[in-house]
């Protein structure tokens, strides 16, 4: 298992069961502490031949092998100072009397809260051990990390460390901003894969004329401006994981060729004759209703089939305020270092004005706030009315990436429209636009045409002419 960070404290957690071991890890390196995970008795005895000693270690009582009682007993004969608590769902009396007996400073018993196996950490630690970090501290490392201790995002934390192990595709629902890439990141980086490449690649930020190539590659000459030849994503990735992100965006065509490499594993490049075969864990997000584009026929049947082997449905940070103050520190954290600038701290009306905000951009909404709180608020203690400033500065900025797309939607339309032969394109606009803006405002005021046409600045007879006379007045 990968690990984190650098500091004087390392904790070893041996368990079979990898989404106890990614989530107890989890939880210990938010903390400051450096953690490597191992699934047997066997596995941890053979890295302590080669390795540093821990600081303290965790081990379950029933795994394959060697159980944990038989690792306590060579530990303590070889190394009686180390610490090591034991962990178990079976809290009979011969389980916990025998960790004692054996020398465990703790028996925690399954399932068990996380902050309390943190605090446990912190106790049996020697008494130089590293106090919970700063978040200056904890931001030093740099990371980027899933952050959370609400039962949504526990329960996402124990699916993760399951489903690292097996080799299935996986489909990551969840609005833009709810972190689809770092869950990713997370299912590559706790399994088998995780020292092989991790790649990704947004469909969506490809045009469609290019993403054949970015993703399968080309060989020199195949078109215009291909001078030489081009390794795609997908040997990129070869042994690893590809992350295919708005996959929901890729245009049918390449649905097609991507259904086939999943099921193959074989590709050509563009232009090219030699069969590319590979090995790789496709992961796919969208933010989009998939069996919908499904029913539009803009999205295969059998592709869906194919990558929603497993889904995970991520919350919106509405739906998890709870971890708002933590996500909020880190990123004030990671941002003063990165800036470096002296770290900033949120005041209590600072933190419920955060917890308030509904966040349409989910996490990534909430780090870009603070990056401009930290680079922008003038005190060292961030207040309410630091809050209101930085959330309409945001909001602005929404407002007119909204409207950017809008254009974008516009010109697509109007580019469609055209190829298609048609003609009295401005009309057939203006009629689309009086009618959609019409009916948006009598949705908004209920109804009442007097009012809308007020909003709309126009005469109320324009929205009976417009709109006919059969809807409801008032």
């Amino acid at each position: 298992m990968a690990e984190t960070g650098e500091t004087s404290q390392r904790i070893w957690v041996v368990d079979d069961d990898r989404s106890v071991r990614f989530v107890l890890s989890t939880a210990l390196r938010e903390a400051g502490y450096a953690v490597d995970g191992f699934d047997s008795a066997a596995s941890a005895l053979q890295a302590l031949a080669v390795r540093t000693l821990p600081d303290l270690l965790f081990t379950d009582v029933r795994m394959p092998g060697d159980d944990g009682l038989v690792l306590l007993d060579r530990l303590k004969a070889a190394h009686p100072q180390l610490p090591v608590i034991v962990m178990s769902a079976y809290t009979d009396v011969a389980s916990t009397a025998g960790a004692f007996r054996g020398g465990a400073h703790e028996f925690l018993s399954k399932p068990f809260d996380l902050d309390d196996a943190v605090a446990l950490a912190a106790r049996a630690l020697p008494e130089t051990g590293v106090p919970a970090p700063a978040p200056a501290a904890a931001a030093a490392e740099g990371r980027t990390e899933l952050i959370g201790d609400t039962p949504a995002m526990r329960a996402l934390f124990r699916v993760i460390g399951r489903l690292a192990q097996a080799p299935l595709s996986v489909l990551i629902n969840g609005e833009t901003g709810t972190g689809k890439e770092l869950v990713a990141r997370a299912l590559h980086n706790e399994s088998p894969r995780a020292r092989n490449p991790f790649v990704a690649l947004n469909t969506a930020a490809i045009p469609s004329e290019l993403l054949e190539s970015e993703l399968f590659g080309h060989e020199a000459g195949a078109f215009t401006g291909a001078a030489k030849r081009h390794i795609g994503r997908f040997e990129q990735a070869d042994g690893g994981t590809l992350f295919l992100d708005e996959i929901g965006d890729m245009p049918l065509p390449l649905q097609t060729r991507l259904l086939r490499v999943l099921a193959e594993n074989e590709f050509f490049r563009v232009g090219g004759r030699e069969l590319i075969r590979v090995d790789v864990r496709v992961i796919a997000a969208t933010h989009q209703d998939l069996e919908a584009l499904v029913e539009q026929g803009r999205f295969r049947a059998d592709l869906l089939h194919r990558l929603d082997v497993v889904r995970l449905q991520l919350p919106p940070l509405r739906e998890r305020r709870a971890d708002v103050p933590r996500l909020a520190e880190n990123f004030l954290a990671v941002a003063a270092r990165k800036l470096d600038m002296p770290p900033k701290r949120l005041s209590p009306a600072a933190m419920e004005a955060l917890r308030r905000h509904d966040w349409p951009g989910n996490v990534r909404e909430l780090e870009n706030v603070c990056w401009r709180l930290a680079a922008l608020a003038p005190a060292e203690i961030i207040d309410a009315d630091d809050i209101e400033v930085a959330l309409a500065r945001g909001g602005q900025r929404q407002r007119r990436r909204d409207e950017g797309e809008w254009d974008t939607q516009l010109a697509a339309w109007a580019q469609q429209r055209l190829g298609e032969g048609a003609e009295g394109l401005h009309a057939e606009a203006r009629e689309r636009f009086d009618k959609t803006l019409l009916e948006v405002a009598l949705q908004f005021t209920q109804g009442r045409r007097a009012e809308a046409a007020a909003r709309l600045g126009v005469g109320r007879n324009t929205v009976t002419r417009k709109l006919g006379p059969g809807r409801r007045r008032r």
